[in-house]
């Protein structure tokens, strides 16, 4: 690959990382002193002075998107992880743009929370032996639901919620999340959120088929086996009555529906809805547990964490099952790996692991992640959205991905990598404890 700008490193694995710009000072103001992940400030109008700075440093690459951030709607949270003797981390937080009554479509970055409450709700069943590797079938028992009663991407053909979770990780699979949207059930997904302090987050449908809002409300009976095939529990089809909290969340100027435009907004209103702060908490929590209160997290054990975290940071061209190595055209080594490498399809470095969780659906392009590189010892977590829809119409298939997207989110994950390439680290991480032995 060649680099046009003189000023780009070129490292071992054929990736050009950007070091030219100079570091950027802190400001006093954006230091926060209790690294426990604060409520965060909406900046709309007044950009966060350290990431507008370094942003600014770069205008090949961002001189027009901050032109336009209200827009498109570019927000961007970047928090720095420092280390002392012991190798004790504290977070510093940066954000950009922010805005929690700044409606996205998530997409598929809901996937996350999904994942982690549904090891949460095996952990509160393992009084009946069941675990993710449990086999569990899916039955119906409303209109728009469907059957699973085998998987063929598993090595014995049994469905289970650790097959679905490897799919949602690796490739982003969305009748995997529909699954465990299913298994959890609609009141148990939100109430859950909820309590957590996620008290914005509604999570009301599942992904890609199109049902009712009633047919949503009902999730499909599921059983759980064991190797024996004897049953180890089984959970009735369940409806959620409860209501939330109404919204007026809308998007676009235009949209297609049953092939005529209709001149008006999108409503998303009984859409999903999670913002970029709350899955950065997320993310945060799960790497480092310690930096969220404990009523905040999520009840999974350190094998379930670790499990999470492997397949987070593991390529589909890494996996045997589900056999996604087999068809590398598809899926390629950055295929769910928008930061850093945006649509690039060669091979990656290897001293680079991001763990991370992507979301792509109606111009809506976003991507939560932590950053790891094992060999230059550097950790930082980045999350970012950007909407690509310049026409401003939803269904028409044509946004702005390829042009503003994939560019914006690959230059912003490698000019954040640049800098904390340069900045002073007192210590430096140990991250051996993330090296994990891939499929």
């Amino acid at each position: 690959m060649v680099c046009k700008n003189n000023a780009i490193l070129h490292l071992t694995a054929g990736i050009c990382f950007f070091l030219s710009c100079s570091a950027v000072k802190h400001n006093k103001q954006m230091e926060n002193k209790n690294d426990k992940f604060p409520v965060m400030e909406i900046t709309t109008q007044y950009p966060d002075p350290f990431l507008d700075s370094l942003l600014k440093s770069y205008p090949q690459y961002f001189s027009e998107l901050l032109k336009n951030r209200e827009a498109l709607n570019v927000q961007i949270l970047y928090t720095q992880v420092n280390r002392d003797l012991n190798g004790n981390a504290s977070l510093q937080h940066h954000r950009y743009n922010t805005n929690t009554n700044q409606y996205f479509y998530p997409a598929s970055t809901v996937k996350l929370p999904i994942v982690l409450l549904a090891l949460q709700k095996l952990n509160e069943l393992k009084d009946l032996k069941i675990d993710r590797n449990s086999t569990m079938l899916t039955e119906t028992a409303f209109s728009g639901q469907t059957p699973v009663y085998n998987d063929p991407t598993t090595k014995d053909g049994k469905p289970t919620v650790a097959n679905y979770i490897k799919k949602i990780l690796l490739v982003s699979d969305n009748d995997a999340y529909n699954r465990l949207y299913e298994f959890l059930g609609q009141d148990y997904i939100n109430n859950e959120m909820h309590k957590k302090g996620y008290k914005d987050v509604q999570i009301l449908h599942r992904l890609e088929i199109f049902l009712s809002e009633e047919e949503n409300r009902n999730t499909n009976p599921v059983t759980f086996y064991d190797p024996g095939s004897r049953v180890l529990y089984h959970q009735p089809a369940q409806r959620n009555a409860a209501t939330y909290a109404v919204r007026n969340d809308s998007i676009g100027k235009g949209y297609y529906r049953n092939g005529k435009l209709v001149q008006a907004p999108m409503d998303f209103s009984k859409k999903n809805r999670i913002g970029l702060e709350d899955l950065h908490k997320i993310l945060i929590g799960l790497v480092f547990p310690d930096k969220v209160p404990a009523n905040e997290r999520f009840n999974i054990t350190e094998d379930d964490r670790q499990f999470v975290l492997k397949y987070m940071s593991m390529y589909p061209t890494e996996s045997t099952f589900p056999p996604y190595a087999a068809d590398t055209i598809q899926y390629w080594p950055a295929y769910c790996k928008f930061l850093l490498f945006g649509k690039e399809k060669g091979k990656l470095p290897g001293n680079i692991r991001v763990f991370n969780k992507v979301g792509n659906a109606y111009g809506h392009l976003t991507d939560v992640a932590y950053v790891a590189d094992f060999k230059n010892k550097v950790e930082f977590f980045v999350s970012a959205v950007i909407y690509c829809n310049s026409d401003g119409i939803l269904n028409d298939d044509t946004y702005d991905y390829d042009s503003i997207g994939f560019p914006f989110m690959k230059n912003l994950g490698r000019v954040i990598y640049d800098h904390e390439r340069i900045r002073n680290h007192k210590n430096r991480p140990d991250l051996s404890t993330l090296l994990f032995t891939y499929d």
